[in-house]
């Protein structure tokens, strides 16, 4: 009974709010260079797939710590990505961050530690990355990667021209490409290691 009658007194307010008070918008939302149109593409980038990919979501997070994750959604970028899968990462002794070797002293200030863990995660991530695409996989021609002197090669395993190049091939002798995506600024391929900085 109460409902009821709390129905009937707030039902006035409704109707009002409904009619009265209501601005109409006029047209489309237009912007100083005409109307909005959204964006498309035919095929997402490179950072769409490292967003949807669960497998490369460590790389991604170091990746979005360095500025170079903006080349990702760039369409002029053509990049060729060599990105470790999660379990690759974890089994890592010293991980990204950490760098190759042990500090030498021992201490350092925590802002030491930022710093230092900030240009390892960079030259990390910037050594699995090729700045061109597409590659050939089977060329014998090592690719320069974003880290300056680190170069990689691919030495191809298999001849069987049935199945995908990149399935055919190892990146620096004996890491495995388990995975490749194709996107609007590059390529990004699944590897179950990761590039030696050492």
């Amino acid at each position: 009974m109460r409902l009821l009658a709390l129905s009937f007194l707030t039902l006035p307010f409704f109707a009002s709010a409904a009619t009265d008070e209501q601005i109409t918008m006029q047209g489309p939302f237009t912007h100083e260079s005409g109307p909005y149109t959204p964006q498309t593409h035919s095929q997402p980038s490179l950072a769409d797939l490292l967003t949807i990919e669960s497998s490369a979501s460590i790389y991604y997070s170091y990746a979005r710590e360095t500025e170079l994750s903006s080349l990702f959604s760039d369409e002029r970028a053509h990049l060729t990505l060599l990105v470790p899968t999660n379990k690759a990462i974890m089994a890592l002794a010293r991980k990204p961050h950490e760098g190759s070797a042990p500090v030498k002293g021992g201490v350092i200030t925590d802002a030491e530690f930022d710093a230092l863990s900030k240009e390892n995660v960079l030259h990390w991530v910037s050594a699995h990355i090729i700045p061109e695409s597409p590659i050939s996989l089977t060329s014998s021609e090592p690719y320069d990667t974003m880290l300056r002197e680190k170069q990689v090669t691919f030495k191809q395993v298999d001849s069987d021209e049935s199945t995908p190049e990149w399935s055919r091939v190892r990146l620096q002798e004996d890491v495995r490409l388990i995975a490749m995506k194709e996107a609007s600024n590059g390529v990004l391929y699944m590897i179950d290691g990761t590039v030696k900085l050492d």
